[in-house]
């Protein structure tokens, strides 16, 4: 690729940029300034034209609103691009913000994108294309437990091993590290959304009433739990009656959603337990001391630390404000980019660096 000066002046006074790409939010951090945007992964389109109409917490709150020709949509889903185009407007969008912040709004920011663990070379290919598309100068892949690990603060570079878990909306992530590089990793399509989809099957095969996705989650959030609570909680839910058709409210406990909750619950505790298997004994000794991090939205449950910790025999503890590690990992690595750049994920032609045309 020829050098151009141009790009090169512009890229000095442009922002660097972390990505938390995730199926149920979006954060970006901007290096020197932190967290600047962190709203839901939804975008309200026009059924005809196809052109975005809302972006963000507007068109969330749009979900199940919406007249005959608008449509508001997850352009994610289990941690990858389901919706091209649509991805790309919202990438757009969010980067034209950080863009207003920058001392020169049209030079085009270097970004890094959190990838969950598993994907195909085709679907990194599709986030790479997607935040280039949407004005990128450089766009780099990141593994979001390794960034999840980085934004908790783990020693991933010592010698001792550490482990994260990273729960976020369309998958969980288990990676253990040690000496900077990951020794077992897994990849499981369960996590927040599965957990809201148990809930509305589980009142609709009790109670027979049709809730909403978003009524889900508030009901998980406010009352859900994975170990039971000292005081147990209960909460209203509406929705409608599948028999008379009606509007309806019932009382839902604690207990019952926990219930629900279960089977998702037990999958990631399998998985937990599988990836331990496979660790060599020395490491798990460093686990018994150093425990388990909980990262992503998944880990605010109630009493999830609780029910794996007792079911691991090894301390499990929350990261600081989970929600936003793989988006502050994102931003430890562009804090030091040339130290750290072997944490990005290579491409299919071997390089992690991929320059705009």
């Amino acid at each position: 690729m020829a050098f151009n000066p141009l790009d090169w002046i512009l890229g000095l006074f442009s922002l660097d940029v972390g990505i938390d790409l995730g199926t149920a939010n979006t954060l970006v951090f901007v290096r020197n300034k932190g967290i600047v945007i962190n709203e839901p992964s939804w975008v309200a389109v026009d059924k005809r034209t196809r052109e975005p109409m809302a972006v963000g917490l507007k068109a969330k709150e749009m979900m199940g609103r919406t007249s005959g020709n608008i449509v508001a949509v997850r352009p994610v889903r289990d941690g990858v691009i389901s919706e091209f185009n649509i991805t790309r407007d919202m990438l757009n969008y969010f980067i034209g913000q950080v863009h207003e912040q920058s001392i020169v709004p049209f030079a085009r920011p270097r970004v890094i994108i959190g990838i969950p663990a598993g994907v195909t070379e085709v679907e990194k290919r599709a986030v790479y294309d997607a935040a280039m598309s949407a004005g990128a100068r450089d766009a780099y892949l990141i593994e979001e437990p390794v960034a999840a690990a980085l934004g908790a603060g783990l020693p991933v570079a010592d010698v001792k091993g550490s482990m994260v878990v990273d729960i976020g909306g369309g998958t969980t992530e288990v990676a253990v590290m040690s000496m900077g590089g990951v020794i077992v990793a897994r990849s499981l399509r369960v996590a927040g959304d599965e957990m809201d989809q148990d809930i509305v099957q589980y009142i609709r095969t009790k109670y027979n009433l049709l809730i909403g996705e978003g009524v889900a989650e508030q009901v998980k959030m406010k009352i859900g739990s994975a170990y039971p609570l000292p005081q147990e909680k209960t909460m209203e839910v509406r929705g409608r009656n599948l028999v008379t058709g009606l509007p309806e409210s019932i009382e839902v406990s604690s207990v019952e959603v926990r219930d629900a909750l279960s089977g998702s619950v037990q999958v990631i505790l399998d998985t937990i337990r599988d990836a331990l298997d496979e660790v060599p004994p020395e490491v798990v000794a460093d686990l018994m001391d150093t425990g388990i991090c909980l990262a992503g939205g998944g880990a605010l449950l109630l009493g999830l630390t609780d029910r794996l910790a007792d079911d691991l025999n090894l301390r499990v503890w929350q990261a600081e404000d989970p929600l936003t590690c793989v988006a502050r990992g994102a931003g430890v690595v562009l804090s030091d980019f040339e130290g750290m750049r072997h944490y990005l994920v290579s491409l299919e032609r071997g390089s992690t660096r991929h320059r705009a045309a």
